[in-house]
């Protein structure tokens, strides 16, 4: 980054007029305002002002060179002044200082503005050039004494290309799913192999179950031409702050890849600004995102963090039972022997996370970071008061919520007391109000509700609960992987809390059939399928077996009106069997690997095959047989 280019004859003023710290602070930020760097001078005077008060950056030798990062600095600039009669400005000699340099970094730039410093230092330490600049009356000339100097110090400048370096990318992209597993890589290798078909050059980061990797890096950014966040849950945004981006759902990276990169690279993208920045463009890029796809990322970003620690526990609770002696208290199952207890004992204390984490994360998608212990109280007040999830899912939501009312409330204080904001009065108040919320307004009602749910859950007859194990099993084929299977999804891990084993089981073995049910067809029928989709066929075999519904998706993609059909009878066939046989689950994961606990588990494997079955029969019916020809060239 060369200090020539930071400048531009917009932000310069030669002939500043001395003035208290604060008004030569504004007639700097004026001038980068002038130059184009910033989107509200407001916020960045005030980042640069909250530096100040760690320390003077009046550097001596007649300098001074304050400094602020912020999400309103759309790029990273240089503003200059000159106060030629010199002017107070607190400097670490004494002195008064003649020459000004104001620098602005976005806030996502690391550690710009320390490059920055070091060279304007290095540069200004020659007081002879500090004199030339200072006496200069013409802009032009103040512009090529920086540059021949900064030449003379850090080498000769390269020219400008319009051709990027090696290793910048034209687009950029990031991935996320609820669960992190099968849909943030899916859509991730979906750009990655159209844009390669393109010509294009992109990478992305996928936010999945084991954290983020292939990060994008702040240098990457800068240089791209457009983002494309395809994600069901929040990401980090901050750091695209002036860059174009398009959100949306991480189903349209897998289905429709090109129509992303045609769009990213259209030049039409509007630019995304933080949610600091109350400029005219915040609108969401690409698709504009509504009230209900709010909720369900908000729901979903609470989703995805609650799910490991469901998971975890709840296989470890029910292997304490796998490996107890039932015989020895029969009131005290599970945790009669050593082992048994151990494994319950953690299993439990995990699955106890599940409601906080889904509410403090839930708040945290609406009010960041200081809505997440309030979010955290509401959940554990919920689980702890009988309202249970329903209680913590709107604990969450009123958490994130009522911390965005106490930041525009608390907006109107001194900017001195803006540090104790996030460690006191957010807190505070937040957990204050929310536990009034949840004791005397949530908790009643809900769990009321609660509690009849429960008594008509237990009062169903076998028929209507194998009704309900129809449609629960269906609701697992409809999307594999989206909104109506996360629905279905989440209401059997929320069952499992309230002893309803027999939900879980017949979500679990309906989420299980659409991969095998296809890869059973690709087998048995293999002239309905192309040689690639043969292969793919036998992978499906362990993701069945490993309850990743999302395996079908390429089939399903590719052929929705014969493949989805088939898929959700097939799952309602294995959900209505399960709860006709009776057969229940304590772990809300873990496909094949955890059949050791079912409850009844012969009658379950019947269940699956058959809802397998059942669809692989319909798929070779509805497909039509691919000509010798077709699969000879695949």
């Amino acid at each position: 980054m060369r200090i020539i280019d930071l400048l531009n004859e917009k932000g310069i003023d030669l002939t500043g007029k001395a003035a208290a710290k604060e008004e030569t602070i504004k007639q700097l930020v004026d001038l980068m305002a002038e130059s184009g760097k910033i989107t509200d001078k407001e916020v960045f005077r005030k980042a640069v002002m909250a530096r100040e008060e760690e320390g003077t950056t009046g550097i001596g030798e007649g300098v001074a060179i304050p400094h602020g990062k912020s999400s309103v600095v759309k790029d990273a600039g240089l503003a200059a002044m000159v106060i030629k009669e010199g002017s107070d400005f607190a400097s670490l000699d004494g002195e008064p200082a003649f020459l000004f340099f104001l620098i602005a970094v976005p806030e996502v730039a690391n550690d710009l503005h320390l490059e920055v410093l070091s060279k304007l230092s290095t540069i200004l330490m020659d007081e002879a050039f500090r004199t030339k600049l200072i006496q200069t009356s013409d802009v032009k000339t103040f512009l090529k004494l920086i540059d021949e100097k900064e030449q003379e110090k850090f080498g000769v400048a390269q020219p400008d290309s319009d051709v990027k370096k090696k290793g910048d990318y034209q687009i950029l992209a990031v991935t996320a799913c609820p669960t992190g597993i099968a849909h943030t890589y899916m859509a991730a290798e979906s750009l990655e192999n159209k844009a390669n078909e393109m010509g294009i050059t992109i990478k992305v980061e996928t936010n999945g179950s084991g954290g983020v990797k292939n990060q994008l890096t702040a240098a990457e950014i800068a240089a791209a031409d457009c983002i494309i966040i395809a994600a069901d849950t929040n990401v980090e945004m901050d750091r695209f702050n002036g860059k174009p981006v398009i959100q949306t759902k991480v189903a349209k990276g897998i289905h429709k890849p090109k129509e992303l990169i045609e769009e990213a690279l259209s030049g039409k993208v509007p630019l995304y600004h933080s949610e600091h920045d109350q400029g005219e463009e915040q609108q969401q890029a690409g698709e504009k995102q509504s009230i209900g796809r709010k909720i369900y990322k908000d729901l979903m970003n609470g989703v995805s963090h609650m799910l490991p620690f469901v998971i975890g526990g709840g296989i470890l609770i029910a292997l304490a039972f796998l490996f107890d002696d039932y015989s020895i208290d029969p009131a005290n199952f599970g945790s009669n022997t050593p082992f048994a207890a151990f494994l319950k004992t953690v299993g439990g204390t995990a699955f106890a996370f599940m409601l906080p984490v889904l509410a403090g994360y839930i708040a945290v998608s609406i009010g960041d970071r200081p809505a997440l212990a309030v979010g955290f109280v509401g959940g554990m007040l919920a689980n702890t008061g009988g309202s249970g999830f329903l209680g913590a899912l709107l604990a969450g939501f009123a958490a994130g919520y009522l911390v965005l009312g106490l930041k525009k409330v608390f907006s109107k204080l001194p900017n001195s007391l803006e540090g104790i904001k996030p460690i006191l009065l957010y807190p505070f108040f937040g957990i204050l109000l929310i536990g009034a919320l949840i004791i005397f307004v949530i908790n009643p009602p809900v769990a009321a509700i609660n509690d009849w749910m429960t008594a008509m859950l237990n009062s169903m007859g076998s028929s209507s609960k194998v009704v309900l194990g129809i449609v629960l099993g269906g609701m697992m084929a409809v999307d594999m992987g989206g909104p109506v299977n996360k629905a279905a999804y989440v209401f059997g891990t929320a069952s499992l809390a309230s002893g309803q084993f027999d939900i879980m089981a017949a979500v679990m073995v309906g989420g299980m059939v659409p991969p095998l049910g296809i890869a059973l067809c690709t087998t048995f029928f293999r002239n309905r399928f192309t040689k690639k989709e043969r292969e793919a066929g036998g992978a499906n075999y362990i993701m069945g077996l490993s309850f990743i519904t999302e395996g079908a998706i390429p089939f399903a993609s590719e052929d929705p009106v014969r493949v989805i059909p088939s898929c959700i009878v097939g799952s309602a066939t294995a959900g209505g069997l399960s709860m006709f046989f009776g057969c229940t689950l304590m772990a809300p994961h873990g496909g094949i690997f955890v059949f050791p606990v079912v409850g009844n588990p012969i009658s379950y494997g019947i269940a699956l095959i058959a809802g397998s079955v059942v669809t692989m029969i319909l798929l070779a019916i509805l497909k039509k047989p691919k000509n010798t020809e077709t699969n000879q060239k695949v």
